[in-house]
Parts: C-alpha cells; structure tokens; sequence
C-alpha cells in the first residue's frame, strides 16, 4: 500500500484545494492530510487564517480524498516522515524550484520517499479570495 502525505493550512477552503487533494489522492492509495495549526499558520505567513483550526481541521476530514487528517504543529517534513511513514509527498508545483523543497527533494530520495509536485490552480487562492472580500 502506497501512503501519500500532504499538509496545508486550507483557509477559505476553495478548489484550489480541492484539486490538490484529489490528484493526490490518485497518486497513492491512503492519503494523510496535515492541516497546519493557527499558531504554526501565524509563524509561517505572518497572518491569522480566517477559519478557525477546529473548523478547517473538519472541513479537510469530511473530504472524500482524505483517509487521515493530523494537526501540523511544527514546520518539520522530515519528522512528518518518520511519524507518518510515508511513501510520497505531495506539495503544489509553485514550491518546485523553492530553496527549502530542493533541499527537501534530496533529503526524501536518500529516504525512498518520493516528491510529487502538483499543479497549483492559478486562478484561486485564499488570499485571492480575501482581497476580493476586503475591497
């Protein structure tokens, strides 16, 4: 059985995130989903999401993609690895040339984990979402 792992903080729950979810999904054949925390969320972006944790947290568990849904407490892949075990990691193709994955890409290869980059849907994104609402 392949496990695949992604982890996002889904605020504004959108198909962007949708999509993210269900490719990954067809990539392996039990998918963990870690949804990033408010504190870890404040730490990362430098902003609060809109959408409380508990409520993302269940948004994400009652996606049909989804078999596992784990707090993401700490900004850490490689424990997230040897935590959850996992064979593949998802992550959206806007992080494919980033310093922090290319280091990571290596890190998981010595570890036989794959990195699978997904196309990031362009047209949406939370922040998009909450311009829109601010103006």
């Amino acid at each position: 059985m392949k496990i695949g792992y992604t982890s996002g903080v889904f605020d504004l729950f959108h198909i962007g995130h949708l999509n993210i979810l269900k490719k990954a999904k067809k990539n392996c054949d039990y998918l963990i989903v870690a949804v990033t925390n408010d504190s870890l969320t404040l730490k990362l972006k430098n902003k609060k999401p809109v959408i409380p944790f508990k409520e993302r947290f269940e948004i994400v568990k009652s996606i049909k993609f989804v078999d596992k849904v784990v707090e993401e407490k700490v900004d850490d892949k490689l424990l997230a690895k040897k935590k959850y075990k996992f064979d593949i990691i998802f992550k959206g193709d806007d992080w494919k040339n980033s310093k922090k994955w290319k280091v990571l890409k290596r890190e998981f290869k010595k570890m036989n984990t794959k990195v699978l980059f997904l196309k990031y849907t362009k047209n949406t994104s939370s922040t998009l979402i909450k311009n829109v609402c601010e103006k």
